[in-house]
């Protein structure tokens, strides 16, 4: 069996390209040789930033016979149908076969397709991928029409076995495939034949390529560990830097160099940020200071001089990036101190979405949100209101308008340059958190009452124009932002009625955007939604007070459409909740089923409650009490609800012991009695645990009483009793979650 050997080589692809672009041309080489008919052993794709490299091992020398046996019609069909019979299966009339069937004579055609020499096979199969290649972005050069990310120099492509090499003879756009490669384009220039795989990889290794992206990578954060070690410092690990810059060298050569003293004073992050972004450099720690003090650079050669010219360029040109760095902190430090509140006007002049207004009334909409968070989340309402609102203004600074990924952060060291206090400056960083699954979750309280209102107007005011995510699309990351505020409750146990929150931002975020609603009557309804907890209640007395005030008579028509708003989308946005909890939730085993049950109760806007309620009943039904009870339950429920319906009538008024026949039908009585003396007072405590284990308890009594008891027996008051009887459990376990909501 042969191995294959396929080399693309170019101009530099771009590093952030180069992953992706090895595992599409594994993935369309191996392909298309399955569907030709040729398998393999083994597969494996390399790449360098003038190369892309795949390997096979243990390919098929040739594509099997394949023989295929085609029913055609009946023997004395007309002419044109077995005619085009014979063209489809690509055979002339004396090759068909005659065979008796149960219908009758049928032609046959035995078809046999011969196999292919793998060359032939490889040859389609590589041009049609260079043809197709999925490139993010694609060129053409000179007179070609072949695309490729840049300029495409040679192929080379061989079947090795062991008697020797073999050029799979192919060209494209006017390359011809062949034997032969380069190395290092400056310390080893020229081209060299190679016979596979290993031969081409020991060669390179010795014309200063390393071909493996991993092994640069390797080397890279060894030796920058080594050199910072020797100096008493440590390198600022950043795998996501390590993988780009293993994909900018070939032959990767670490050094280490000096960041002018006039620097040094810079925040950390910021010298961090800036040598990152512009020159790709790693960052290089004084442990005992935490300031960062030098820099590791890699460059693709090694040099006479041990890359001090190299350093001395890249130092000069760091020096410039990092001037421009120095004027933006010390710039922004003066705007701080002297008002840092100019910075938070300037933002009256940024839209943050055209039918949300500005970033000013949108931070006017979170301070309001986080004084009323604040009595929720424990912290201070004026230090939550004064924190909300100067969060966002590093927005204007000049150091984030270059350093975007500084945001937060950069208002943190303002906001205490400006003689804050530390936990408000806190807040400036933390409130975008948490942005991920994996992120930390704050947990100062001034820092999650911002974060939490930060997401909910962000929530409330894209649902409120009919922004919501579709499908995959979620162009304004609202699943990520549900996802935070939910790992926000979780994380730090708050208790709070999501709903009433809504209702509040969601009537700012109409004000907003309906000059007609004047400010004093909003505030009124935004007063009576905090008082009642409720918007149907806080709506009918603003619109009391409305009707009754010959000033805001005109006001009712204005608010009217509140009424009809405001609900629906508060109730959406709350399913849009549920909808990921379940996959939140996914993670710890808890099914989806089971939340709903959960969900079926009151106060299902309290996340906090729904979660410690869904993992009591997940751990419940897991058992086999747990999961006879929830069958036992069903069947309660399907012969109570069955005989309602036919009855007309409703069996909710209690069953008497004194009806009861059987030692079963007795013992249920008791037992009902008892796990509702143990529910009631478990739920009013919430400790859904022990609600859970004595809804549980009662699987017994309920299976026994199925075995012993006809439900439905001929005397009227037995069945009408013990109807009641179920009527009984079903309102018991309904107590505790809607278990008809139970799957199976």
């Amino acid at each position: 069996m042969p191995d294959l050997l396929i080399e693309l080589f170019s101009e530099e692809i771009p590093a952030r390209m180069q992953t992706r672009a090895g595992e599409d041309l594994k993935k369309r080489i191996t392909d298309g040789l399955v569907e030709a008919g040729l398998t393999y052993a083994h597969a494996h794709a390399l790449t360098t930033p003038r190369r892309l490299t795949l390997a096979v091992e243990g390919l098929l020398a040739e594509s099997p016979t394949i023989r295929e046996e085609r029913k055609g019609p009946k023997v004395g069909a007309p002419e044109k149908a077995i005619e085009g019979f014979l063209r489809g299966a690509g055979i002339s009339r004396d090759q068909l076969e005659e065979r008796d069937t149960p219908k009758g004579a049928v032609y046959f055609a035995i078809i046999e397709k011969p196999g292919r020499p793998a060359a032939g096979i490889v040859a389609e199969v590589l041009a049609d991928t260079i043809r197709n290649f999925p490139w993010p972005k694609s060129m053409r050069w000179g007179s070609g029409a072949l695309r490729w990310v840049r300029p495409l120099h040679s192929i080379l492509c061989i079947l090795s076995d062991e008697a020797g090499a073999q050029v799979v003879p192919m060209e494209i756009d006017g390359i011809t495939a062949g034997d032969t490669t380069e190395g290092h384009r400056f310390m080893a220039p020229g081209r060299f034949a190679v016979t596979g795989f290993e031969d081409y990889a020991a060669k390179l290794k010795r014309a200063f390529v390393v071909l493996s992206p991993e092994e640069r990578a390797e080397h890279i954060w060894n030796d920058a560990q080594n050199m910072a070690f020797a100096a008493g410092l440590e390198v600022v690990e950043d795998k996501s830097l390590l993988a780009e810059v293993a994909g900018l060298v070939e032959w990767p050569v670490v050094l280490m160099g000096q960041i002018d003293d006039e620097f040094l004073d810079l925040p950390p992050e910021v010298l961090q940020t800036s040598m990152k972004e512009h020159q790709k450099f790693f960052s290089v720690r004084n442990p005992k200071t935490g300031r960062i003090e030098r820099f590791i650079t890699v460059a693709n050669r090694e040099t006479t001089d041990n890359g001090a010219t190299i350093l001395a360029g890249n130092q000069k040109v760091l020096s410039a990036r990092l001037a421009d760095a120095k004027f933006f902190w010390e710039n922004d430090l003066r705007v701080a101190k002297a008002d840092i509140t100019q910075w938070t006007r300037a933002l009256e002049n940024v839209t943050f979405h055209n039918k949300l207004g500005t970033q000013a009334q949108r931070i006017d909409r979170i301070a309001a949100l986080a004084r009323e968070l604040a009595t929720v989340t424990g912290a201070d309402p004026d230090q939550a209101e004064k924190a909300a609102r100067l969060a966002k203004a590093d927005l204007s600074s000049e150091m984030v308008y270059e350093f975007p990924e500084l945001q937060g952060l950069m208002g943190r060291y303002y906001i205490e340059a400006a003689g804050e206090d530390a936990a408000v400056a806190a807040v400036a960083q933390e409130h975008y958190s948490p942005l991920g699954p994996s992120d930390d979750v704050p947990t100062a309280p001034l820092s999650v009452t911002v974060a939490l209102a930060d997401k909910l107007d962000t929530l409330t005011g894209f649902w409120a124009i009919d922004e919501k995510p579709t499908g995959s699309k979620d162009p304004f990351a609202l699943r990520r932002a549900a996802l935070g505020v939910t790992r926000l409750i979780l994380n730090n146990d708050l208790r709070m009625n999501l709903d009433r929150f809504f209702d509040a931002q969601l009537v700012r975020a109409e004000a907003a955007s309906n000059e007609a609603l004047h400010d004093e009557h909003v505030a009124e309804l935004l007063d009576e939604i905090a008082d009642h907890g409720v918007f149907g209640a806080a709506f009918r007395a603003v619109m009391e007070k409305l009707a009754g005030d010959e000033a805001g008579k005109h006001q009712v028509t204005d608010f009217m459409h509140l009424e009809r708003k405001v609900p629906d989308t508060s109730e959406d946005l709350l399913t849009f909740f549920h909808d990921r909890l379940k996959v939140f939730l996914r993670d710890e085993g808890i099914r989806h089923d089971v939340i709903d049950a959960c969900i079926a109760m009151d106060g299902n806007d309290d996340l906090n409650l729904l979660v410690k309620r869904a993992r009591a009943l997940n751990a419940v039904i897991a058992t086999e009490d747990g999961e006879n009870l929830v069958q036992g339950f069903k069947r309660a429920n399907n012969i109570l609800t069955q005989a309602e319906e036919k009855d007309g009538v409703e069996y909710s008024f209690g069953a008497d012991l004194k009806f009861a026949e059987t030692d079963s039908e007795k013992a249920l009585f008791a037992a009902l009695d008892q796990a509702q003396a143990k529910i009631a007072p478990a739920l009013k405590a919430e400790d859904f645990p022990a609600a859970m284990a004595a809804m549980a308890a009662l699987r017994g009594p309920i299976d026994a009483f199925f075995e012993d008891v006809q439900v439905n027996s001929d005397n009227a008051v037995l069945r009408r009793n013990r109807l009641n009887l179920l009527s009984q459990i079903r309102q018991i376990c309904s107590s505790v979650a809607d278990l008809t909501k139970i799957e199976g």
